[in-house]
């Protein structure tokens, strides 16, 4: 190795944040794969902005591609590298300068892990709504770079709606920084938009600024049981409209799902019968605990009453209902179960949801590679999610299964990413939910911010 090019990035972070010579494979690409050594030139662990800076001037100096590593809980290989890449961990950028509750923001470094940001939101009675199973690994400044989704976007949105501010590196090493709280700025283009979900192709996102909102006083839980498709809709419907605004989460399951979930092979146990075709997860935040609570309880048997559901219960204390969303969260224990699983995350427009999951299952048991199927998603905002296990790993048994997922998508107006973006292994399926002209115009934004190619090189086309 150059040893001009390990001296050179030492004199910006010091020996002690630089791994090279072969104590970088002690690290890894992906956290559910730490048996695979990392293959780079070296690590290097800034702790600031201007180090960021400092180290992107030097690679752009000498045209070295550069992979960004966050909490590597990426699923499309967001993070993988190659053996001539320099990696930039923002493992050690990971402070929470400011919780504000006068403008309801939190300010934090892009290496903090989620779930210590919502935590500290909630310590100044404050709700930081990102919700999702990996969030006590995933760092913030993945979940912008990404536009993360999760548990709660029917009702706050993705990562987008939550930012107001952000500070970004440019690929030749420009900082622009946009640390704002105002929710109005309307004085021309609003460049952080840029950044948020273009997974670190375009620049480094380095600190952001989340809108927060007040923490509820109350959370309720019911898990219900449905036989139909049409139910399912129907009873999302009812929820929305008597619930005034405070549904929150409206989460749907399969069957062989939820048994897999529940079984024997599970530390889970199925509040409910494993007989109904679906299952739904319902959570309402809100102010009054006592009567939010009776509230969604009366909705839910006034849905057995009208046939809307088959069955269903209530939560009835906090450690019962963070047991119905552990079954709906912790996906490892379906991962578990799926031999060379195969994750999908696709967008589609949710009065089809039923027909063509259906379909593709149908599809998906005619290949006799395929052992699993597990399907779950967000289904009040149209994200559907597999897991496909089958009996062995290469190129066509992935390409045919990806075929069944991604095919029927451009037709309808769907999505082959809903939350978890492009990255690697599904820009060749891009062009099913973007036009050439769409994809013509990011490539030339590409361009403009990095005519090198050298930050996050081979993301998304």
């Amino acid at each position: 190795m150059d040893q001009n090019f390990i001296k050179s990035l030492t004199r910006i972070v010091g020996e002690s944040n630089i791994l090279h010579s072969g104590a970088e494979k002690e690290r890894f690409t992906h956290i559910w794969k730490t048996d695979i050594p990392l293959e780079a030139k070296a690590v290097i662990f800034p702790s600031s902005t201007e180090e960021v800076s400092e180290i992107m001037k030097y690679c752009y100096s000498i045209k070295q591609e550069v992979i960004v590593h966050g909490g590597l809980t990426n699923l499309v290989g967001g993070t993988e590298t190659e053996s001539n890449q320099l990696v930039i961990s923002l493992d050690k950028m990971n402070l929470i300068e400011e919780v504000d509750p006068q403008s309801k923001t939190i300010t934090a470094q892009a290496g903090t892990i989620l779930e210590n940001m919502i935590d500290a939101a909630k310590e100044k009675n404050l709700l930081l709504p990102m919700s999702f199973g990996a969030k006590g690994s995933a760092h913030i400044g993945g979940v912008v770079s990404t536009n993360a989704g999760g548990l709660r976007v029917f009702r706050y949105g993705m990562t987008r709606q939550m930012v107001l501010g952000l500070e970004a590196v440019l690929p030749d090493g420009t900082i622009i920084s946009s640390l704002k709280k105002i929710i109005k700025d309307n004085s021309g283009y609003d460049l952080k938009q840029l950044f948020i979900g273009s997974e670190g192709t375009l620049g480094i996102v380095t600190k952001v600024i989340l809108r927060l909102s007040e923490a509820p006083t109350s959370r309720s839980s019911a898990i219900v049981g449905i036989d139909s498709y049409e139910q399912v809709i129907d009873l999302l419907k009812y929820l929305e409209k008597n619930l005034a605004g405070t549904l929150s989460g409206f989460e749907l399951m399969w069957k062989n799902t939820y048994a897999a979930m529940t079984g024997d092979q599970s530390h889970l146990t199925a509040p409910i019968s494993t007989e109904y075709n679906y299952y739904v997860f319902v959570e309402s935040l809100g102010s009054q605990p006592k009567q939010d609570y009776e509230r969604l309880e009366n909705l839910i048997g006034n849905s057995l009453e009208m046939e809307l559901i088959q069955d269903g219960v209530m939560m009835q204390s906090e450690r019962e209902l963070n047991s119905i969303w552990q079954i709906r969260e912790d996906v490892s224990i379906l991962a578990a179960q799926a031999n060379f699983d195969q994750h999908f995350d696709i967008s589609i427009p949710i009065p089809l949801i039923g027909e063509l999951v259906d379909q593709a299952v149908k599809e998906l048991n005619k290949l006799p590679f395929v052992e699993r199927i597990f399907t779950f998603g967000h289904v009040a905002d149209g994200n559907i999610h597999f897991i496909i296990g089958k009996k062995e790993n290469n190129p066509k048994i992935i390409e045919a299964i990806n075929q069944v997922i991604y095919r029927p998508l451009k037709e309808v107006g769907g999505s082959v990413s809903a939350e978890h973006g492009i990255g690697i292994h599904k820009k060749a399926y891009l062009a099913t939910s973007r036009s050439k002209d769409e994809i013509d115009m990011m490539k030339t934004l590409k361009l403009t911010f990095d005519p090198l190619n050298i930050l996050n090189p081979g993301r998304i086309f």
